[in-house]
């Protein structure tokens, strides 16, 4: 079956989402389903795709702007392409859903199409961290703001799973982020947290600053959406800043220019490491269904990148190790 690929999600919708369709049919031979109003589609497609690559649409009359709000644009506009899509997924039509569109709209359609998984109150937004060793899981990136301890231990359940499904980790080592590793460092919800987490079923490490995680220290990192959030975004600012004082750097000289070319296979590798299009979404953890959620200003390449780890995680049966997990180590 194939991957639903919201064709409306994108800032550039749907020129990105028509060019990803086409390079992952003509250079990995995976089909997509395309999600959107149709007419414009075909339209885009008529300068887009000149050697008709043949690719599946699936008409929705209704978009979710970046600029709805979750519910709103849900119940007003029941045919957007999100509900469309996930509607495919919950009929067995397709295997998961990708999309660069509205957060909030993309987890509120998800959450009352195809549910959530029994045992889970809160599904979490799971994102990769690069660090030394290669990745570390990372959840909540943003879809709860406000948590207790208990949806805590629920995402460390579900990041433990996903660490040894997807990354092949045997016994994930999972920890709290906080502003100092010793078990009473934290604010209220960290403290509280941490003997939740130290009682349950899972391979907990503790807490962990920032420096902990990019050192490759642990497998798993539990955080509050709102402060997930910031730390994920701080770290691709983070990032982007860093590769820029580099361009500007090797620009600067003719020898820095030379030294460049030296040292271009290693900066390859930064750039790899770093560059979140090579990830492409955060999975949404926790529905009864594969979902993944890019950004809004996702490219082709971003998407294809989303549509390969979508695969990656069918292929890793990892629906059915999440339940089993869930299941086993929540009370």
């Amino acid at each position: 079956m194939a991957i639903v690929l919201d064709a409306m999600g994108s800032d550039e919708y749907p020129t990105p989402e028509i060019l990803a369709a086409i390079q992952l049919k003509k250079k990995f031979h995976e089909d997509v389903i395309l999600v959107g109003k149709k007419e414009l589609l075909e339209s885009k497609m008529a300068d887009l795709n000149p050697d008709n690559i043949p690719l599946t649409i699936v008409d929705a009359s209704d978009v979710v702007e970046m600029t709805d709000k979750p519910v709103d644009s849900a119940r007003k506009k029941p045919n957007n392409s999100m509900a469309v899509g996930l509607n495919l997924v919950k009929e067995g039509k397709a295997e998961a859903f990708v999309t660069a569109g509205n957060t909030g709209a993309a987890y509120f359609n998800a959450v009352t199409t195809l549910r959530r998984i029994p045992g889970i109150s809160r599904p979490a937004l799971s994102s990769f961290i690069p660090n030394k060793k290669g990745r570390c899981v990372f959840l909540d990136t943003g879809a709860n703001a406000d948590c207790r301890p208990e949806f805590l231990l629920e995402f460390a359940v579900m990041g433990s799973a996903y660490a040894h499904a997807v990354l092949g980790i045997e016994s994930p080592k999972v920890a709290l982020l906080a502003n100092g590793e010793e078990a009473g460092k934290g604010n209220e919800l960290v403290k509280s947290s941490y003997p939740v987490l130290q009682a349950s079923k899972i391979n907990f490490y503790g807490n962990v600053e920032p420096k902990e995680v990019y050192a490759g220290l642990i497998d798993v990192l539990v955080a509050d959406g709102f402060s997930g959030n910031i730390f994920l975004k701080t770290s691709e600012a983070v990032a982007k800043f860093i590769t820029d004082l580099l361009k500007d750097g090797i620009s600067s000289s003719f020898i820095s220019k030379i030294g460049y070319l030296l040292a271009k296979p290693a900066f390859s590798v930064l750039k790899t490491k770093m560059d979140p299009a090579e990830v492409g979404a955060a999975m949404l953890l926790g529905v009864n269904g594969l979902v993944f959620i890019g950004h809004g200003r996702s490219d082709a390449r971003a998407l294809v990148s989303a549509v390969k780890l979508a695969r990656n995680t069918i292929n890793a049966h990892l629906l059915e190790t999440l339940k089993k997990e869930i299941e086993e180590k929540l009370p």
